[in-house]
């Protein structure tokens, strides 16, 4: 299963990841999902939902007496991390609709406004993923990163969703099982290897099973964007202020759709299209990732040292080359000098590729890769993309990213695929949508289909009726999350304005571009959202 993410900046800045099984949401008895016709929109992707898809609809404005004891609780800050930077644990139901069966214990971490001037509450920040740590995001990058201006004026406020990191992590398999798991043929070429991937993603799902079984239940996003109400509570703050990237934004336009009466600056960048079906949703993504290749290709075409192809060489030339690479991988693993004997696989060397698909920074570290393996016989650098990609350090362990990303995923919307016969009719629209990527990422899509807890959201629409502007961006060779998916949530929204960046990489906040950083910190500062449809290069 394929996860996304934003690629390292200085500061260092942990990758943003978006499902590839994509988002729904889980309300449980609240009963908040109510039928509605979606309405016309210029999003392709709009487009292709179905006819009548239901809408968020808010929670009651009041709050109900058994969450008081959860909205009234007193963090205790103690220092953690790097100088400046407090940690407490918040405690929330682990159960809404039954508060009384017991609670998550979720991870807080913040920095405080450096400024003079009068601070502006909290803003909270989430990466992405689902799985992505917050808390790392805002100690690594965001506490440190984000514009002196911002820092002096909010506090910087992250919480770990439930099943995420510090927060009471899904725990799944251990660091040798996993390193077989993201070896696994994900491409298979007979029924022997399609019986060992089904395999793969069974014992994957039954360990999850094993030893998470009471958590699986309750990691929904609705779940924990309505943990994000009871920090804004505990925090202090009459509205939310956050800023959301790739799977953040999800999480964030729930929050809107639950609580639009709650809303305060708000800016979902790399925006998700709530209202497509996990199928579609993988099969835009696969798309993105073929345009995010396209780009690379151009690229590489007009160097001397790119390995793909020689100078002046077509697209389609480069790609074929890649496809040409991926087959002698699945025939012949190359040596890597890894500690633990690990070869590189056909499909860690597709995922180390993806990795690098998510910022044009990260190009000339494939080049090289690329270069070593098919020249050199030498697969180092794609197994060292493939592992930052899944968060495996040098002594093979592996975060809890992966684990959390199936829970949620699986939980959120119905499978895309529910057998390997689904997935064999649909490969011809996925190849289409992406002759490199395209196999990989329609088996991929195959895992929730044994997950051990059934999925209870759908797909839907957010309209949060009565919010206040919600700046919704988007990047136009977005691999991860397409830009009609930006498109398409902004015009869901009732107070969305589009913001878009011309460029490439996943997200565009802090990505280079004068004119995105001004008017997100334009927003942020002041409340003065950019004019909805404003672009950006």
């Amino acid at each position: 299963m394929h996860i996304r993410r934003i690629a390292r900046r200085t500061p260092t800045r942990p990758r943003t990841r978006t499902r590839t099984v994509a988002a729904a949401t889980l309300l449980s008895a609240a009963a908040l999902l109510v039928s509605a016709c979606s309405s016309g929109s210029p999003s392709a992707t709009t487009a292709a939902a179905s006819a009548e898809t239901a809408q968020l609809a808010a929670l009651p404005h009041s709050t109900p007496s058994s969450l008081a004891p959860y909205y009234d609780q007193k963090l205790a800050w103690r220092s953690c991390g790097a100088p400046g930077f407090q940690c407490a644990t918040m405690k929330a139901p682990l159960d809404y609709a039954n508060p009384g069966a017991g609670d998550v214990r979720l991870a807080v971490a913040r920095k405080k406004a450096t400024g003079k001037a009068k601070p502006l509450g909290s803003l909270l920040v989430n990466p992405g993923g689902p799985g992505g740590s917050a808390v790392d995001y805002l100690q690594q990058y965001a506490g440190i990163g984000y514009p002196a201006e911002v820092r002096a004026r909010y506090d910087m406020v992250a919480v770990d969703p439930r099943g995420v990191a510090r927060s009471e992590p899904v725990e799944c398999l251990n660091g040798r099982q996993m390193d077989a798991y993201t070896e696994t043929d994900v491409t298979p070429d007979d029924q022997r290897e399609t019986n060992a991937l089904v395999g793969a993603y069974k014992k994957f799902a039954e360990a999850c099973g094993t030893h998470s079984a009471q958590l699986l239940h309750h990691v929904s996003t609705a779940d924990s964007a309505r943990d994000m109400d009871i920090a804004r509570a505990v925090l202090g703050d009459q509205k939310l202020n956050y800023v959301g990237a790739s799977y953040g934004t999800f999480l964030g336009a729930t929050y809107a759709g639950l609580f639009p009466d709650r809303v305060g600056r708000m800016v979902l960048d790399g925006a998700m299209d709530p209202s497509l079906s996990a199928r579609q949703l993988n099969l835009e993504q696969t798309a993105g990732f073929e345009t995010a290749f396209q780009s690379f290709a151009k690229d590489c075409a007009k160097r001397t040292d790119c390995p793909l192809g020689a100078k002046g060489s077509p697209p389609a030339e480069i790609a074929d080359n890649l496809r040409t690479f991926f087959l002698k991988l699945d025939a012949h693993p190359l040596p890597t000098g890894d500690a633990d004997g690990r070869k590189l696989t056909e499909s860690l060397g597709t995922t180390g590729v993806i990795a690098a698909m998510y910022d044009q920074a990260e190009w000339e570290q494939l080049r090289d890769a690329l270069h070593a393996a098919m020249t050199e016989n030498d697969g180092a650098g794609l197994l060292a993309l493939s592992d930052s990609y899944y968060e495996r350090d040098p002594d093979g362990r592996y975060s809890n990213l992966m684990s959390a990303n199936a829970a949620v995923n699986c939980l959120d919307l119905p499978p895309a695929f529910t057998s390997p016969e689904q997935v064999e009719k649909a490969l011809p629209a996925f190849e289409k949508a992406s002759p490199v990527f395209g196999p990989n990422m329609a088996w991929a899509s195959l895992n929730c289909a044994y997950w051990p807890v059934k999925a209870t959201g759908e797909p839907h629409r957010i309209t949060a009726k009565g919010a206040a502007p919600i700046v919704v961006v988007g990047t136009t060779r977005d691999p991860a999350t397409p830009y009609p998916w930006a498109r398409s949530l902004a015009s869901q929204l009732s107070s969305g304005r589009l913001l878009t960046y011309v460029g490439d990489g996943h997200t565009a906040y802090g990505r280079g571009s004068a004119c995105i950083d001004s008017a997100i910190d334009t927003y942020l500062l002041h409340g003065t959202p950019p004019a909805n449809g404003k672009r950006c290069s």
